[in-house]
């Protein structure tokens, strides 16, 4: 059964998928200074109509980057939850979350492709 609904998902994430490009990330590429997630690797995509997601690789658990995203999770046309529930917080200033412009301009890169 949980077979048959991790494939379901992952065939409406790779329908969702196919119009859009998917790179994977990991901390070992990034540096560990600048890495923003409690993941070891996480997918970068940038949809046909500009929107920015991270992914989970292991739950395929999309998170909204941008404006254009996180409009579109919140009127349930896609299905996410808050980058925050994977974004770690900066060492140099526990207060605050480490930065995901990194990520933002990566996954832009990707629009522009």
């Amino acid at each position: 059964m949980k077979k048959s609904i991790s494939l379901l998902l992952a065939l409406g994430f790779c329908a969702n998928a196919m119009a859009a490009q998917i790179i994977t990330v990991s901390r070992f590429e990034v540096g560990k200074e600048k890495w923003a997630f409690n993941r070891e690797e996480v997918m970068l995509t940038c949809e046909k109509d500009g929107s920015l997601f991270a992914i989970n690789p292991s739950t395929l658990m999309p998170y909204p980057l941008n404006d254009r995203a996180k409009a579109k999770v919140n009127s349930g046309e896609a299905r996410g939850q808050s980058i925050d529930v994977i974004r770690l917080n900066d060492p140099k200033d526990p207060q605050q979350k480490m930065s995901l412009q990194p990520f933002i301009d990566r996954a832009q890169q990707l629009c522009d492709k």
